[in-house]
């Protein structure tokens, strides 16, 4: 009996144990089902797309760079390929002795090492960063031949940017150059991140920055077959990369380097422009760069050069740059006061050679001009006149006339980096000055408004527009350097549309009188000596401007300042005077008088504008050197000089 009770026990535990395991297998059981559930309908995409990944690889195809012309169809801007060795760091074990390994195999320079030191400071560690570029056929055929030596090294087919003509037109047409830490932030945070995928090179200035996202173009991909090690297979699928368009400039770059061939040593910007629609025919900065010295990634020696030159290569002078006006603005001053009504033209004012107000003398003209009225005023540059004329009118007044025009604004230009200047008013003093006594505008500051001196601080750029905006009878226009896009697939031309021009409202009786008075300075005035014999009329106005403030009583003499704190010499004007086709502004830094050294280039620019005439060798050498006044010699014909053009550097 007890026997029979113990087999049932053992039973009853068997079966217990059969249904624990039978259970455990069932739990076990719906496990896998419920896995399977989830891998094979819940992360069915998801795992698809990662087995997909694992077997494929997504390579991007960076575009060719679209070509940038001038508006004869010069080409600015143009790629070129190479091949480059490039270090990937994160596959390095021993970076210095990697590079002294491939010293021995391929031509590694001491500047070329500094300029990888530089470009790994703002590179992440996976990034491929070339230590050399440019190689010729016989150094990638030795590193190919010892290629297994040098993990995380690899030779590149890169495109390469170049600039044909060198420092011409630098400041305007720009550069490329690597991507930095800072701009790969701002292009991930972009809705264009995509299309900057392999991408290595952007535009940093000029043209090249402005138009970035035209001259880019798309970025293509090419789906590959990978096998386990991650070599390529087989091509599965591409999609090619679309160039960038090209971009067309409204700039005359044979007018440009003649400008920049005028200026010579001197420091200075001009920039011309057609009034009739705003285009821009040349927009000149001295001294000039080479921009091909960015495009791999400037050296420390070139940079220092640059960055820290008392002359300022890099500034664009022509945007960037702030001048007073001089006797430039006097002009405008006249066509305010007839505007205002607070000058007719022939009221008589008598001029000294100086003018009392407040207990301070200003000077004028040694032994003064006698009696003036506004037409003599602006042919001679009459100082009294002007400083009464700003004090009848006050700051206010000469701020609200101005601003319209242009002076102390943003113009709107199709280049990135332009500054506003000042145009003082007694608002902007208020919110300038922290402290109270410099917050006052005083009535005495106001004197020397009215001659484009005291707080007047403008752009070249901005006084071109105001000449223009005067030139053609009152109607403001957008200034702008590109004229048009074309497409590099289609070949098609689209021009690129600009803001319709704004009528100042200007009476034309008042036009007439100040471009009358502006013709008289070119034929009988402060211009007269420079425009002599010239083909066709012209109306200007020269300017000479303080680089420093000088003492009251403080008399001023070139011989006793140093170079760089001696006047600015200025010069704007229009022609033909009956029908302006260019109007022009320049100035040339700490060179004296306006009609002796920026109104020499003037004359030669509107020669070669309106009559296609290029001026001779020995009158190119003495404009340079500001010993100039009408030209010399036989003019060359503007079309028989050609462009040298640097050819891109051979692999």
């Amino acid at each position: 009996m007890t026997e029979l009770r113990n087999v049932e026990a053992d039973v009853s535990r068997f079966r217990l144990r059969v249904i624990v395991v039978g259970f455990l297998v069932f739990l076990a059981f719906l496990l896998i089902v419920s896995r399977l559930l989830v891998l094979q309908v819940v992360r069915h995409d998801d795992l698809a797309d990662q087995a997909e990944s694992n077997r494929t690889a997504v390579v991007p195809i960076v575009p060719n760079r679209g070509l940038i012309l001038d508006r004869n169809g010069v080409v600015l801007a143009s790629n070129y390929s190479a091949y480059t060795l490039e270090i990937m760091r994160s596959k390095v074990s021993n970076l210095d002795d990697t590079i002294e390994e491939l010293s021995r195999i391929v031509d590694i320079s001491s500047r070329d090492r500094r300029k990888f030191r530089r470009l790994m400071e703002d590179s992440k560690s996976f990034e491929s960063i070339p230590i050399r570029t440019r190689l010729t056929d016989e150094e990638v055929a030795r590193f190919a031949a010892q290629r297994y030596r040098f993990p995380g090294v690899d030779i590149k087919a890169r495109l390469f940017r170049n600039y044909p003509l060198g420092e011409t037109g630098s400041h305007l047409i720009g550069y490329i150059g690597r991507i930095n830490q800072r701009e790969k932030e701002r292009i991930e945070d972009s809705d264009d991140a995509a299309n900057y995928r392999g991408t290595d090179y952007i535009g940093k200035l000029g043209v090249e920055s402005s138009y970035e996202s035209t001259l880019h173009g798309h970025t293509g991909v090419e789906r590959l077959e990978t096998s386990a090690g991650g070599h390529a297979v087989r091509r599965l699928a591409s999609f090619a990369a679309t160039p960038g368009d090209t971009v067309m400039l409204s700039v005359d770059i044979k007018l440009q380097r003649l400008v920049e061939e005028m200026f010579g040593d001197r420091r200075g910007a001009l920039v011309a422009m057609d009034p009739r629609n705003g285009e821009i025919l040349a927009l000149v900065s001295k001294p000039t760069f080479d921009p091909n010295l960015f495009v791999e990634g400037i050296d420390q020696e070139n940079w220092q050069a640059l960055n820290e030159s008392i002359n300022k290569p890099l500034l664009n002078r022509a945007l960037r740059g702030t001048y007073p006006p001089g006797s430039t603005y006097k002009p405008f001053m006249g066509l305010a006061a007839l505007q205002l009504n607070k000058r007719s033209p022939t009221q008589v004012y008598s001029d000294p050679g100086y003018f009392n107000y407040g207990g301070r003398t200003f000077r004028s003209h040694e032994g003064g001009l006698g009696g003036v009225d506004m037409y003599r005023a602006i042919q001679y540059s009459s100082n009294t006149y002007f400083y009464s004329l700003a004090v009848d009118m006050g700051v206010d007044m000469i701020h609200d006339f101005m601003k319209p025009l242009g002076f102390g604004q943003i113009t709107g230009v199709d280049l990135n980096g332009e500054v506003r200047g000042t145009l003082p008013s007694t608002d902007w003093k208020r919110n300038t000055y922290k402290r109270p006594e410099m917050k006052r505008w005083y009535s005495g500051e106001t004197v020397s408004l009215g001659i484009g001196q005291g707080y007047n601080n403008f752009t070249i750029l901005q006084l071109a527009g105001a000449e223009a905006t005067l030139a053609n009878g009152g109607t403001r226009f957008t200034p702008h350097i590109a004229k048009a896009t074309k497409d590099a697939v289609t070949g098609k031309i689209v021009d690129i549309q600009q803001p319709p021009g704004v009528s100042l409202g200007y009476e034309p009786k008042n036009i007439e009188i100040i471009h009358k008075s502006l013709g008289l300075v070119n034929k009988v005035g402060t211009g007269a000596r420079l425009f002599a014999s010239a083909q066709y009329t012209s109306g200007g106005k020269t300017g000479t401007a303080q680089a420093v403030s000088l003492g009251q009583n403080v008399r001023y003499n070139a011989k006793l300042l140093d170079e760089h704190k001696r006047d600015h010499s200025l010069f704007s004007a229009f022609a033909p005077l009956e029908e302006p086709r260019i109007a022009v502004a320049v100035i040339v830094e700490n060179a004296g008088f306006g009609a002796a050294a920026a109104g020499p280039i003037v004359r030669r620019v509107f020669d070669y504008w309106l009559l296609g005439q290029y001026p001779s060798e020995a009158d190119l050498a003495a404009v340079s050197k500001g010993q100039a006044t009408a030209p010399i010699g036989t003019p060359r014909k503007a079309a028989d000089i050609s462009l040298t053009a640097n050819e891109p550097p051979a692999p």
